[in-house]
């Protein structure tokens, strides 16, 4: 690759990061940053402690560019002919322009990307920029309750690996510039007025409503994991059965449903408190969420992975939870298994609508599919005792959560258990089957 209108190479950290990154925020694409590679050839020539490294670009990013881009980068190691490069990721930001904190929002601080080069943004375009910033950000809207708590999102920033500590309600900037809590806030405690439905009809129309089950009064991320567990149970294990082998696939593509779901919540519209729907049919499940394409973006750059993220500080809890890996990677992992004609889009709602495998299946009993994904699971551990619960996923084709449920199930059941740290700890294979007991 050569340098481009979204692509910078650095032979190593400079001065001019943020003035790069701020020109990035304020392009509509983004853009991604290369740190270990020669700025004319490309060619890697590494970098030295890059743990640090990382942690001071974090640092930079985060204390010295103004309005706050958290939630809008990401800063990943690669590894080019062993030796090791910086990939720092930005997306298009939504509260333009971006400008250098020292500066402030002036020539001097602000910039934008002209081709591959870095270049000040006059005086006019910075207004008739800021003229049009949005002011409809679940960070700036007041949240409806004060009274809120957050045990459960410390719970589950505790099973990562981390400590809230004192100040996560600013850190994760969930406040108010008055220091009141914002609607991000209001969407990740404890107790608020969201629900997301999860509808189940008969046949292929709304006609005959069968079941409806609501997910939410809570905190988004438990609100997430429920929609998800729901979503798992329905799509059943279906087989196949040839001459020669014995095929075993879901109606949907486990990998693609999750990121279905969670780009449904992470990038939906809440500021007109309309949350994401879910329909199962007996053809296909459609996803419904509120707000078109982010304004500034394309239908062709949506369907290019470029990421312009709605609610960055939702953004931000997700990716620390791990339910988002890094930025734009959500729609990638669908498009690979189903075609960009399963989005239709409107000023306000973008709906994906996943139909289901199709052919001569018979469908699996559920003990036999439970057997089965945990068979494959203790296979796993036999390969590799400290593999990670990510690694299973993809290993076998089930969602996170399907994972932690089996997992939770069979430790249970003393068939396994884990040794050790969560995220440096192992697995022990105790029983077989629980029948061996």
């Amino acid at each position: 690759m050569n340098e481009s209108n979204r692509i910078e190479y650095k032979r190593e950290l400079t001065d001019s990061l943020e003035k790069e990154a701020v020109a990035f925020l304020n392009y509509r694409d983004g853009g991604i940053i290369y740190i270990g590679l020669d700025d004319k050839s490309g060619e890697p020539t590494g970098l030295p402690q890059v743990d640090q490294l990382q942690l001071k670009i974090k640092d930079r990013l985060k204390n010295n560019i103004r309005p706050s881009t958290l939630g809008l980068f990401d800063v990943i190691l690669e590894r080019r002919d062993d030796k090791e490069v910086i990939k720092l990721t930005l997306a298009s930001g939504p509260e333009k322009p971006y400008y250098l904190k020292k500066q402030g929002m002036s020539a001097k601080g602000c910039f934008f990307r002209v081709g591959s080069a870095c270049e000040p943004m006059p005086v006019r375009m910075i207004e008739e920029i800021f003229s049009r910033r949005t002011r409809r950000s679940i960070g700036k809207i007041k949240a409806p309750r004060q009274d809120l708590s957050f045990e459960q999102l410390r719970i589950y920033y505790n099973e990562s690996g981390f400590d809230l500590g004192q100040r996560f309600t600013a850190n994760l900037e969930l406040l108010t510039e008055d220091q009141d809590f914002n609607y991000a806030g209001y969407l990740l405690a404890d107790r608020n007025g969201v629900s997301v439905k999860v509808a189940k009809y008969l046949g292929i129309d709304r006609v005959e409503l069968i079941e409806n089950n609501e997910y939410g009064f809570c905190s988004l991320v438990k609100a997430t994991k429920q929609v998800l567990d729901k979503l798992a149970v329905e799509n059943r294990t279906m087989t196949k059965i040839t001459a020669k082998e014995r095929i075993d696939r879901t109606l949907i593509n486990p990998i693609a449903l999750r990121e279905a779901v969670i780009n449904a919540m992470v990038h939906n519209d809440y500021s007109n408190e309309a949350p994401p729907k879910f329909e199962l049919f007996d053809d296909r499940l459609e996803i419904t969420s509120a707000g078109g394409i982010p304004q500034g973006l394309s239908q062709t750059e949506f369907f290019g992975g470029y990421s312009m993220p709605r609610n960055k500080e939702m953004m931000r809890v997700f990716k620390d939870l791990e339910l988002v890996e890094y930025l734009g990677s959500g729609l990638p992992r669908i498009l690979k298994f189903y075609p960009p004609e399963i989005f239709t889009f409107s000023d306000n709602f973008i709906r994906m609508v996943i139909p289901y495998a199709t052919g001569d299946i018979q469908e699996t009993t559920q003990e036999t599919t439970q057997e089965t994904t945990q068979e494959k699971i203790l296979a796993c551990i036999r390969t590799e005792p400290s593999i990670t619960r990510r690694q299973m996923a993809q290993k076998i084709s089930l969602s996170e959560d399907g994972i932690k449920y089996h997992l939770g199930k069979m430790r249970a059941q003393g068939r396994i258990r884990h040794v050790g740290p969560t995220k440096a700890g192992y697995w022990e294979i105790m029983l077989t089957n629980p029948k061996d007991d």
